[in-house]
C-alpha cells in the first residue's frame, strides 16, 4: 500500500511539472485602439484641467486685489 501511494504522490508530481513546462507563455498583446484611444484622451483631459486650475492660481490674486478695489469705492 505504501508503494501504491508514494508512486501515486510521485505520478501527480511528475505530471504537474510536465503541464507547467508544456504550457506555452502567453504572448503579450497590445492595446485595442479604442484603449489606446480613450487612454489619450484621459491624458488630454487631465492635462487641459491642470492648466485650467494652474491659470487660476495665477488669476486669484487680480481678482482679490480688484475685489479690494471694488470694496473701497
Amino acid at each position: 500500500m505504501n508503494k501504491l501511494l508514494a508512486a501515486l504522490i510521485t505520478g501527480f508530481f511528475a505530471v504537474g511539472v510536465f503541464a507547467q513546462a508544456a504550457a506555452p507563455a502567453a504572448p503579450a498583446t497590445p492595446a485595442a485602439p479604442a484603449q489606446a484611444q480613450k487612454a489619450e484622451t484621459k491624458m488630454e483631459r487631465k492635462a487641459e484641467h491642470k492648466a485650467a486650475r494652474k491659470g487660476e492660481r495665477k488669476a486669484a490674486p487680480a481678482k482679490k486685489a480688484e475685489r479690494k478695489g471694488e470694496a473701497k469705492k
